[in-house]
């Protein structure tokens, strides 16, 4: 095999760089990756990069041998079923921004076994335009809630900017299996992907990335059960779950992967308890976004057994500078 120079194209401009290979090489492991990223093996416009690095589009990425060809990007014309679903999803539109209510168990991007995901459908939300709007940032397929799109690609950087900036104020909500204590305040554990016996999983290392939670309890059931909200400001790979399992003891409900057994409560939904409920962020134009979404139909019923509050979201709002 030769290397290979591939630009970068629309649809994947904004993306980090090792998105970029788990998208068009599935079967590539993330210590390969690393391993190629170090001795300079990847290159972006002929420079290094690391796993972070957003390509822009009309980049070149330098490509080493692999052990498969390219996979293609898995994007298709959504059906009128596809593009309804998809409609219904958007709580905000504006000539810069899309935001979405994503719902649970819709995979943001595609990977292996994956085959229907939002980024292959994001055709259906043109409204007419030229552009197909573009990823900004990505939630778990298996948490609900507020996700930004870029209609144009100077919007799409500038989105993208402020998630890496932590100028983008994320607000969650999950309900957790016990009682946190103390009830509100910081973690702040390191996180690094580690290998297990189902595999990589993210868990404590002290030598891994810096990872920093705020949270409070909103409500709690006899020491049962506790709605929290928690506020990322860092972004590294399932933060909230592990954080919520290994600092506080308390593991999100549904989330056996972290939570083990301890995780599920019988009578209850087995789905993840994990929804994105509210995001500020800069607007492209000026001024800030402020968007929030309702939570999905599994949290909702364990919100009324519980007899947890569940306020209606608040309407969009973008403060113009």
């Amino acid at each position: 095999m030769s290397v290979l120079t591939i630009p970068v194209k629309p649809g994947d401009a904004g993306a980090r760089l090792d998105r970029w290979f788990k998208r068009h090489y599935p079967t590539l492991t993330q210590g390969a990756l690393q391993k190629m990223l170090r001795s300079g093996q990847i290159r972006v416009d002929g420079k290094r990069a690391e796993a972070a690095t957003r390509v822009n589009e009309g980049q070149e990425i330098r490509v080493p041998p692999m052990p498969t060809a390219p996979a293609p990007i898995a994007v298709r014309e959504p059906d009128e079923k596809d593009a309804a679903e998809l409609a219904a999803m958007v709580i905000y539109r504006d000539a810069h921004v899309i935001v979405l209510d994503k719902p649970h168990g819709l995979a943001v991007q595609g990977g292996p076994g994956i085959v229907r995901h939002l980024d292959g459908m994001l055709d259906a939300l043109r409204f007419g335009e030229e552009d197909r709007p573009r990823l900004v940032h990505r939630l778990d397929r298996d948490t609900s809630g507020v996700l930004v799109l870029g209609r144009t690609p100077a919007a799409t950087a500038a989105l993208a900017a402020a998630f890496r900036t932590r100028d983008a104020k994320k607000t969650y909500w999950a309900v957790v299996v016990g009682e946190p204590e103390p009830a509100g305040g910081r973690v702040d554990m390191p996180l690094a992907r580690v290998p297990g016996p189902r595999g990589e999983r993210t868990g404590f290392a002290p030598e891994g990335q810096r990872a920093i939670t705020d949270y409070d309890t909103l409500e709690k059931v006899n020491r049962r059960a506790a709605l929290m909200e928690m506020r990322p400001l860092t972004g590294r790979t399932h933060q909230l779950r592990v954080h919520a399992a290994e600092a506080l003891r308390c593991p999100i409900l549904g989330d056996g992967k972290y939570g083990g057994e301890r995780a599920h409560m019988d009578g209850l939904a087995k789905e993840l308890h994990l929804h994105a409920r509210a995001l500020a962020i800069p607007h492209p134009a000026g001024g800030m976004l402020e968007v929030a979404a309702p939570v999905s139909p599994h949290m909702l019923e364990t919100f009324k057994y519980f007899g947890f509050a569940n306020p209606k979201p608040p309407k969009a709002r973008w403060q113009r500078a």
